[in-house]
């Protein structure tokens, strides 16, 4: 190769790589939308309002929140994947997009091939609430009142691979119940059918279910991750409290479509995680029990890889399938 034909590449590279810097640097300049791959009123949907009321604030440009349920997150994920690789379409989504891997075959897109991993937002454990007919106050006196009726208890859930559908099967696997899954297309709804007792329990987001705890319209049992919330120490972990062991966290973060822009990528990481700082929003995933994280892309990425490894092993082992 010339001398000048080798300057020419160098010139364009360099110009490339400009037109990008200047790109991300003017980004946004128009609407962004946030796809939430979930109903609305669910605790992914609570968040992705939180998030984008702050961005709009920031960013001095709407940032909407648009709802794409069903298939258990794959239509919304769907539409990132295929999405413009510019930052104007971002999916902010929970556990499905690492357990569908395992739970559904033939996936519309590449979870690992088809996203850029901005940020990982927060995390919480699930709570295992029942409506308040079901006449116990504890995991044990749960499990003996299952035993006792095996597949008369239901349980709701936001859909097929979610955090909730995980939960409890696995709960029936290390328990040694049997109660039937009803997956619904999101978290609100699942609540709606318990609070009206078409259902008698679930492992719910502790952002959608507080509240009715609080106020008498659920009952608590215990809280699924490992050691007790330091935000609300008075829920027993299930693990403590008969099946020890168990545990599972719910998740939730933000991917955008692959090509999409380093600077761009790095731009809506620091704006979110930003908006995890301010006071309302501190307070508000504070009280519902949920730990703010705001982390670098190449950590959510390592995380994703880890967790869709760690579900694929936990489905085979404990024999979860999609209903």
């Amino acid at each position: 190769m010339s001398v000048r034909a080798l300057s020419c590449l160098v010139a364009i590279a360099l110009a490339a790589g400009a037109a990008s810097t200047a790109l991300a640097q003017g980004y946004p300049e128009k609407a962004v939308r946030i796809v939430v791959p979930f109903t609305a009123g669910g605790g992914t949907d609570i968040l992705a309002r939180l998030i984008a009321q702050k961005l709009s604030d920031e960013w001095g440009r709407n940032v909407v929140v648009d709802n794409r349920p069903g298939g258990g997150s794959v239509i919304g994920s769907e539409l990132v994947a295929r999405s413009t690789a510019d930052g104007y379409t971002l999916l902010l989504t929970a556990n499905p997009h690492t357990s569908n891997p395992a739970l559904v075959p033939k996936l519309p897109y590449d979870t690992l091939r088809d996203f850029a991993a901005v940020t990982m937002l927060a995390s919480a454990p699930l709570m295992l609430v029942v409506h308040p007919a079901v006449p116990v106050r504890s995991v044990s006196e749960l499990i003996a009142y299952a035993k006792a009726r095996p597949n008369q208890l239901t349980y709701a859930s936001s859909g097929n691979g979610g955090p909730q559908h995980l939960a409890g099967e696995l709960f029936k696997y290390m328990a040694g119940v049997e109660v039937l899954h009803v997956p619904y297309k999101g978290g609100a709804p699942a609540i709606t059918d318990l609070l009206g007792g078409q259902v008698q329990l679930a492992f719910g987001a502790m952002l959608t279910v507080l509240p009715h705890v609080k106020g008498g319209k659920l009952r608590a049992l215990a809280i699924t991750s490992a050691k007790r919330s330091e935000t609300n120490p008075e829920f027993p972990t299930i693990a403590e409290s008969g099946v020890p062991g168990f545990e599972v966290m719910t998740w939730y973060g933000v991917l955008a479509t692959v090509g999409t822009a380093r600077t761009t990528v790095l731009k809506i990481q620091s704006a979110m995680a930003r908006a995890l700082t301010t006071p309302e929003v501190k307070e508000r995933l504070s009280r519902d029990g949920l730990q703010a994280l705001g982390s670098r892309p190449e950590e959510f990425e390592s995380f994703v890889k880890k967790e869709i490894a760690k579900v694929t092993q936990l489905v085979k082992t404990a024999g979860i399938k999609a209903d």
